[in-house]
């Protein structure tokens, strides 16, 4: 015969409540049913579990051995059914969410008609900050982050690595000509990041290594103000893939020195605060959008 729930759950609470009686108790079961179900689920390991006496009861080697996997198996059975039970229940109330513009507004704003229709009872609060926040100070419950994590105060989650291109216009590239290895970015209009430094380190092999630090000729706060200056013809930036899908898609910028990018990609996580009453907001949102990204 195979073990069952019950049987566990019979031999770990006459374990913890030390008596035959006090687990019947427990079990809301009579003592002759507890000593019943303790002698099958032996019989069925063809093992004693307890060496039992008028006065008390003592774990054999293997009773030892089989309580710590009986907990296991417990515990797993419990956190599954309240991952279910979890499922079930509609999530609602206020989710507060911070990201850079750019993030906001290419990687979350196409998808919030959707998770929406999903979760009604979720009322989201998107902002825009493209430096790093006090989540506290800003009232904020998730904080999406690009690049290396300095705080380690906050609880993480990774959702994805994003790669880099570097872009260009076609109407940039037909004035100025398609640079063909890295040595010549030198002679071309280059926009970079004015408060983000490691942004002017582009991902590609070159004489000196891999990495090219970069000085810009034309400088911006945003990646959305950099993507619009490609887009209008006014140099080559390097930005995220979540960022310039579409435009690269319809042929709006072109990756230009694709041999030689290095293979970097910027890591995105998610970071917040361990607070259970927001847990099943940020948990549904977070794997909604994880499975987006």
């Amino acid at each position: 015969m195979d073990i069952n729930s019950d049987d566990l759950k019979t031999f770990v609470a006459v374990i913890d409540s030390g008596t035959l009686g006090a687990a019947a108790q427990h079990l809301g079961q009579t003592t002759s049913a507890v000593s019943r179900g303790l002698s099958r689920l032996e019989e069925k390991l063809a093992t004693s579990l307890l060496t039992r006496t008028t006065r008390r009861m003592e774990l054999t080697d293997e009773g030892r051995l089989f309580l710590k996997k009986a907990r296991a198996i417990l515990a797993a059975m419990d956190e599954a059914e309240e991952a279910i039970r979890v499922r079930r229940q509609q999530p609602s109330g206020r989710l507060r969410i911070d990201a850079a513009a750019p993030f906001i507004l290419h990687a979350i704003v196409p998808h919030v008609a959707e998770f929406r229709a999903l979760y009604p009872q979720i009322t989201l609060e998107l902002t825009s900050n493209d430096q790093v926040a006090d989540l506290l100070e800003h009232r904020t419950d998730i904080a999406i982050r690009i690049g290396n994590l300095q705080d380690s105060t906050l609880h993480a989650r990774a959702l994805t690595a994003n790669p880099l291109h570097l872009l260009a216009s076609p109407d940039y590239l037909q004035r100025h000509g398609m640079p063909t290895t890295p040595e010549q970015l030198a002679g071309h209009q280059l926009l970079g990041f004015l408060q983000f430094e490691s942004g002017n380190t582009w991902p590609i092999r070159h004489a000196g290594g891999e990495g090219l630090t970069v000085t810009p000729a034309l400088f911006a706060s945003s990646g959305e103000t950099l993507r619009a200056l490609a887009l209008h013809g006014q140099g080559i930036a390097s930005l995220a893939d979540y960022m310039t899908r579409d435009d690269i898609a319809a042929g709006r910028l072109v990756r230009i020195l694709e041999n030689y990018y290095t293979g970097y990609r910027q890591q995105i996580h998610a970071v917040y605060y361990r607070n259970t009453q927001l847990s099943r907001r940020i948990s549904c949102f977070l794997e909604f959008l994880q499975q987006k990204l």
